[in-house]
């Protein structure tokens, strides 16, 4: 391999060598006898061939020079638009301008590796811009239900391709996220939709699947390939059939509801078992429950319609086989909550009338039925008014029990005996005597109270068909009287003490046999050990005592329409000394005091 030589040493030898040449040339042409006039004009023609060989070479020279100047100069402006386009630096970066003096073989070479490299990423730029546009082309279709979608920055992309920077990719990418969110927004809603179409389908007991399908095909997800649809299109069809599907659940729930109210009238009208009541639980479970909760499947499909309908049929035939039956029950429920209540019920509707009506066929068993429904309503609701007062009515008679107890336990000469059950009993006294104080206060405040029910009512108030304010002021009237006889009782007692005190000391002490024997068979009185005397009848069960009964609202009850005659009888009945001290002289009391003070006394 020939070891490499400057330009300068070239040309030297070159010059030599064809010094020698010539000078050669010159001898043979001398050795040939060539005249000076050939010699010269044979040079000339030598140097110009080597002139037009030179002039040969500078053109081949200049063009391959103007070649590569081209080459350049068309991969620098390829440069200059790769990056241009790929937002990279530009061509007149002062690494260019270094290089700017360089040899064009030099700058081509430079060039090249650099030019490769800028389209290779142009390539992978448009990659990049390609997915993500096939992406929101994808994207925008599904949304739009594929109908020409339209998009800027598609079109922007198709119309300036060669924008390829990393701020247009940026904001392509931008947009995808904003599509994708989009998407995924639409995705989830139409889910919910279609949930809710799905629950409303099971409740009503409808194809799910053919009413999806109805609104597009591609929600049914019978075929994986097709992907949902989350068009406007679909969400309008989606919201008009769910809308569709409410009303028709309100539709058939007001239905059921209506068939559910008879089912539970005639169940309780002809007594039927449970185990005939579980079978439409389903339906009658829609009564306690709003639009919304109604969730079970198939509870308001047609089906389930049917099968109550048939059955209030079924009870409404059964019914009117037994309505003479149902009459007389309902009638017995009446005066059931009429007694409780101490209301007299209406006799429009006794048993025997009921009976007659009905057998004379002039009314109507329903008609009657649902009066003496409508009876046990209203007495319902009147019992309801008078539940304040007829809770003060059963705490005046639990105090007049204690006060009858009382007055029992009194009269009772073992009551002071260290027996079993006596503390008991001590106790109990003292509480009733505490209560019996307050009989006044509650009577008083009772009648407020009912004269201001009457008010507020503009109705009497009756205990069991008797007005509760004539029971009251008879009560009243009649323990104010009970209290007199009391005190007159005690006042004779102590005249009597002292008579008898008078006549122990003038006659001595020792009673009169005879006058004690006597004095018990005419008078009925039995002795209780103690000196004290107690009527042998029960002095409460005898209507012509000589004590008035304190009568309640129960001894109304069994009185009825006698109680005020029988209270004017009692006013002026006879009276009687109960529990008096040394009760063997009562019968003899007058004589004694007129002997006593008419005549002198014998020794």
């Amino acid at each position: 391999m020939l070891a490499f030589e400057s330009p300068l040493a070239t040309s030297a030898r070159t010059s030599t060598s064809c010094n020698v040449l010539l000078r050669e040339l010159q001898q043979i042409w001398s050795d040939i006898g060539e005249s000076e006039a050939d010699k010269d004009r044979m040079l000339l023609e030598l140097e110009r061939e080597c002139l037009e060989v030179y002039r040969r070479k500078v053109e081949e020279a200049a063009n391959a020079k103007a070649r590569l100047h081209q080459s350049v100069a068309a991969k620098e402006a390829e440069v200059a638009t790769l990056m241009a386009a790929l937002g990279e630096l530009n061509l007149h970066s002062p690494i260019q301008k270094e290089k700017k003096m360089a040899p064009l073989k030099e700058k081509l070479a430079s060039i090249s590796p650099l030019l490769e490299d800028l389209r290779t990423k142009k390539e992978e730029r448009r990659k990049q811009f390609a997915d993500i546009k096939n992406q929101i082309e994808k994207i925008s279709g599904e949304i739009s239900g594929y109908n020409y979608p339209n998009d800027t920055m598609i079109s922007c992309l198709t119309l300036e391709d060669q924008d390829l920077s990393l701020r247009r990719l940026t904001e392509f990418q931008t947009r995808l996220q904003t599509l994708q969110k989009e998407k995924s927004d639409r995705l989830h809603k139409v889910l919910e939709y279609v949930n809710e179409v799905h629950l409303l389908c099971g409740v009503l007991g409808l194809d799910f699947a053919q009413t999806v399908s109805d609104v597009h095909p591609s929600l049914q997800r019978a075929n994986q390939e097709q992907s949902t649809n989350i068009s406007n299109g679909t969400f309008e069809g989606l919201e008009q059939t769910i809308n569709k599907l409410k009303t028709e659940r309100r539709i058939r729930m007001q239905k059921l509801k209506d068939i559910a109210g008879q089912l539970f009238e005639l169940w309780n009208l002809m007594d039927s078992p449970q185990a005939e009541k579980n079978v439409f639980s389903r339906a009658t479970s829609i009564l306690r429950l709003s639009e919304p909760e109604v969730t079970e499947p198939g509870v308001l499909s047609t089906e389930m319609i049917e099968q109550a309908s048939a059955e209030v049929e079924r009870l409404t035939k059964l019914k009117a086989s037994r309505m003479k039956e149902l009459v007389l029950k309902r009638r017995s429920e009446l005066e059931d909550i009429c007694r409780m209540t101490h209301i007299k019920p209406d006799a429009s509707t006794s048993v025997e009338k009921s009976n007659a009506l009905i057998d004379s066929g002039l009314v109507d068993p329903s008609e009657l039925l649902a009066n003496i429904e409508a009876q046990i309503t209203k007495v319902k609701d009147e019992a309801l008014s008078r539940k304040d007062i007829m809770d003060r009515i059963d705490r005046w008679l639990l105090a007049c029990e204690e006060e009858n107890w009382l007055e029992d336990y009194n009269q009772d000469e073992n009551r002071y005996n260290a027996g079993r059950g006596a503390h008991i009993n001590l106790k109990r006294a003292e509480k009733a005597r505490i209560t019996v104080t307050k009989i006044p206060a509650i009577v008083d405040n009772l009648i407020n109270r009912t004269f201001a029910w009457e008010e507020e009512k503009r109705a009497l108030f009756l205990y069991d068909g008797e007005r509760l304010v004539s029971i009251l002021e008879d009560y009243k009237l009649t323990r104010k009287q009970r209290e007199e006889e009391k005190k007159r009782c005690r006042d004779q007692k102590k005249i009597q003490d002292l008579l008898l005190t008078e006549r122990e000391a003038i006659y001595g002490s020792k009673p009169s046999p005879r006058k004690s024997n006597s004095f018990r068979k005419t008078n009925g009185y039995r002795a209780n050990g103690n000196g004290s005397m107690t009527p042998s009848t029960p002095r409460r069960n005898s209507v012509g005592g000589a004590t008035p009964e304190l009568l309640t609202p129960r001894s109304y009850s069994g009185r009825q329409n006698g109680y005020f005659k029988e209270m004017r009888r009692l006013s002026t009945a006879p009276i009687n000394f109960v529990a008096i001290s040394k009760e063997d002289t009562v019968s003899t009391y007058t004589s004694v005091c007129d002997s006593e003070l008419g005549s002198p006394p014998h020794s």
